[in-house]
């Protein structure tokens, strides 16, 4: 997560229109980005909202550099299927349009966990290109 904020910020300044989705069920992958403020998740909104009242004001946070961040969410632990999670949250993010708003998506993926869904960025449809950058961790390798 530090290393996708950071390299968010980095291509914002050099005038890239960015956007960092978290795909954590943290939901912790922007708050760099957004100096410690943690944003409603889509997940949580899409819980609690009414699909025909859907807005992406509500979920879009703009962060440094006008980096526009998103963060997925997951279910509670132990209940539900995280990827599902993904899978929920850029099915919303395609109503809005949004890759087509941006130079530059992020997904920030965790590299540890062996679920179909956390692979969804990695679709022809989602990513045109794809960076794999994995921690030090035994699991992420």
């Amino acid at each position: 997560s530090t290393i996708a904020a950071n390299l968010s910020a980095a291509l914002s300044v050099h005038g890239r229109r960015v956007l960092q989705i978290g795909c954590d069920p943290k939901h912790d992958s922007t708050r760099l980005l957004l100096h410690g403020k943690i944003p409603v998740t889509a997940l949580d909104y899409m819980r609690v909202t009414n699909p025909q009242d859907y807005s992406l004001d509500a979920i879009l946070t703009a962060g440094y550099g006008s980096v526009g961040c998103v963060e997925a969410g997951g279910p509670e632990p132990g209940v539900g299927c995280a990827g599902r999670g993904i899978i929920s949250t850029f099915e919303l993010l395609s109503l809005f349009g949004l890759k087509e708003k941006y130079d530059i998506t992020l997904y920030d993926v965790l590299g540890d966990v062996v679920c179909g869904g956390f692979a969804v960025p990695i679709r022809r449809e989602y990513a045109d290109t794809v960076i794999i950058i994995t921690s030090g961790e035994f699991m992420a390798l």
